[in-house]
């Protein structure tokens, strides 16, 4: 385990989310639903207020923990006595592995991209379904141009990355397609067929 699997999981990982966040709109849900049973049917306003809200505070998260994973790749960089230009150049050194990680720094990665970390597959794929999910006001009819620009941020992932991207990263894209298919309502048999 080293630190270039985790590394490029922040360039497409943009999108976040809080544990909060989605309790709220949970509860907002249910109470909605209660009311409705209680006083027949009831017209609800999609609140691009709350949207916008969720938005802004997901990007501040996401932006919180990249700045942390860069930080710590820096640091590296910087004891080892190495100097990088542009992202894509850190990310592309990073590629190539040819560095030294501390105990310290390998547990943080290790920790960041666990089962349940902050960069993990769960996490990551759900912050950015989440976040699709916030811009489109959960709008299933937007599930594909949703899925188009993940796709595109990816392939941008992979090529800051230089080359093949790490298999967490796949495993992501993955977890990340299953939710559209399910955001959707496509049944995993569906997909497996148009894949064939």
């Amino acid at each position: 385990m080293d630190v270039n699997s985790i590394s490029k999981t922040s360039s497409y990982a943009s999108a976040s989310a809080t544990a909060g966040a989605h309790r709220k709109q949970a509860e907002t849900t249910e109470k909605n639903q209660n009311k409705k049973n209680e006083s027949g049917v009831i017209y609800e306003k999609k609140n691009s207020v709350d949207r916008d809200a969720l938005v802004k505070q997901l990007k501040a998260e996401t932006q919180k923990h990249t700045e942390q994973l860069k930080t710590l790749a820096q640091e590296m960089m910087r004891n080892q006595g190495i100097q990088i230009g542009t992202a894509d150049s850190m990310w592309r050194f990073l590629a190539g592995g040819n560095y030294t990680v501390t105990a310290q720094a390998k547990a943080q990665a290790e920790a960041a991209i666990s089962e349940n970390g902050y960069w993990g597959v769960k996490q990551t794929s759900e912050r950015i379904l989440q976040f699709a999910k916030a811009i489109t006001g959960d709008d299933p009819s937007k599930v594909e141009n949703m899925r188009k620009a993940f796709e595109k941020g990816f392939q941008a992932a992979t090529k800051s990355w230089g080359q093949e991207l790490p298999s967490i990263s796949k495993e992501t894209y993955d977890a990340v397609m299953k939710g559209f298919d399910d955001w959707a309502g496509k049944t995993t048999e569906t997909t497996e067929t148009t894949k064939a």
